[in-house]
């Protein structure tokens, strides 16, 4: 990552970095494309296929606090690459694999009692409510295995590998699907045997990076007879990741205010939006890949004292995040319905995720800036910065137009559109900040030096 054409390195990351959050979201897709499809009697397929879908934010608002949290990992260890320190680098992975076990299970555990308060704030519907909690419980006995997986893929991506995990993760992408045919097929279950199926899934994703991770033998390895917390890396990584931890809480939090706007139109509804939303996170993948390989990159040249290298990494990375976006909203809107249809073949389904494509994939324009400016900041140390814009200007406007605008108008459509301009207005000040912290920057990487 020290040397050499820069577009070539960030490519090499960000795009087995697409390709792996792709095959994660097709963990989600396949719940809601097989229940949708095989699960027996039309009512039943679109409530099961409601249920899982309305759970997406519950599940992203967990699992993005501690997917920031390791971006801190990610952080952390790259700088150490790049100065060298082979000692804090151990200390650093040791530390991870620790923070990510434990933090799973509190969340699995503490978030059982939080299930059905959870599911009520959102107003999800009463005959969609049983499979909403089943669900949900059932994924939240899983997250000490989800974020386990999540620290281990930091731990390879801070290192510049990205293949490894990619390639973890599409086996076991390939057992999800298997599993959800065996049980919603062979077994006739719904809600629960997708949600048992992705559990299976992700556990054997983090078995395999951890035995991996073991059998390392250079600086990027586990000794398990030095599992424990070092204090200092572990102030290091919260210094970083909490912020970001934060800042995807806020998205998810948001979003589950709009959740629950969604699930008080109707079944039809969260259903369409539900699948329109499984679709446009893959093209979301993307530029959040080119954010976070920005940020490894200039993490470790950061460390190494390189900052116009840095700089150079931070414009071919808004670049190329713009280049895929705009081919990848092309192509699904131009196959949307075919697409659509792989969920649910129901014409007003359809029609209402069109409606969410056309005006998230206007949004994710202001996107690109969003996640490749966030994750620039987060390669210098700086997470706290994006974290703030997105608490005040992505939380804090989807709260207001949900509050304010939405029930003046209760479309669909008129709640859609908070998304172009709450992206739009962090975007702006995220561009902003960038030039008023650029001296800053330049000391910052002379501190850590």
């Amino acid at each position: 990552m020290l040397h050499g054409k820069i577009w070539d390195r960030l490519l090499m990351l960000a795009l087995p970095l697409a390709a792996t959050a792709m095959l994660q979201q097709l963990f989600n897709a396949a719940d809601v494309a097989v229940v949708g499809r095989f699960v027996r009697g039309e009512d039943l397929a679109k409530a099961a296929m409601a249920a899982v879908g309305s759970n997406s934010p519950i599940v992203n608002l967990l699992v993005n606090f501690f997917v920031g949290i390791s971006l801190g990992t990610n952080v952390l260890i790259a700088q150490f690459i790049g100065l060298g320190d082979h000692e804090d680098i151990r200390r650093a992975i040791q530390t991870s694999v620790v923070l990510s076990v434990l933090g799973g299970l509190v969340i699995g555990l503490g978030g059982q009692l939080l299930v059905l308060p959870l599911l009520s704030v959102m107003d999800v519907p009463e005959e969609v409510l049983p499979m909403s909690a089943l669900y949900l419980r059932i994924y939240l006995a899983g997250m000490p295995v989800v974020l386990l997986y999540n620290f281990e893929a930091a731990i390879f991506r801070s290192a510049g590998d990205t293949r490894t995990p990619l390639l973890v993760l599409t086996s076991s992408g390939l057992l999800n699907v298997a599993l959800n045919l065996f049980f919603v097929l062979g077994l006739k279950r719904t809600v629960d045997g997708v949600a048992v199926a992705t559990v299976v899934s992700n556990a054997v994703s983090a078995a395999v990076l951890f035995a991996l991770l073991c059998r390392g033998t250079g600086d990027v390895h586990i000794d398990l007879r030095s599992l424990r917390i070092d204090p200092a890396s572990l102030r290091r990584i919260l210094r970083i990741g909490l912020p970001a931890g934060v800042q995807g809480m806020v998205f998810s939090l948001s979003n589950i205010c709009i959740q629950s706007s969604i699930n008080s139109l109707n079944t039809v509804v969260m259903a369409g939006s539900s699948a329109a939303a499984n679709l446009e996170a893959f093209c979301y993948s993307i530029m959040n890949s080119f954010g976070q390989a920005c940020t490894t990159i200039v993490g470790q040249n950061c460390g190494a004292g390189k900052l116009d290298r840095c700089r150079r990494t931070l414009w071919v990375s808004l670049t190329f995040s713009a280049l895929f976006y705009a081919a990848s909203a092309l192509l699904i809107l131009g196959f949307g319905p075919s697409l659509l249809s792989l969920f649910n073949r129901d014409p007003a389904v359809i029609r209402f995720g069109m409606t969410r494509l056309r005006i998230i994939f206007l949004a994710y324009i202001f996107t690109v800036f969003v996640e490749v400016l966030s994750g620039y900041l987060r390669g210098f140390g700086m997470s706290t910065i994006p974290a703030l814009c997105a608490l005040v200007f992505i939380c804090g406007t989807r709260i207001l137009w949900v509050s304010l605008v939405f029930p003046r108008s209760p479309t669909y459509a008129t709640l859609m559109a908070v998304y172009p301009v709450s992206l739009g207005l962090t975007a702006v000040i995220l561009i902003l900040g960038y030039f008023v912290l650029r001296k800053r920057l330049e000391t910052y990487t002379l501190h850590i030096r």
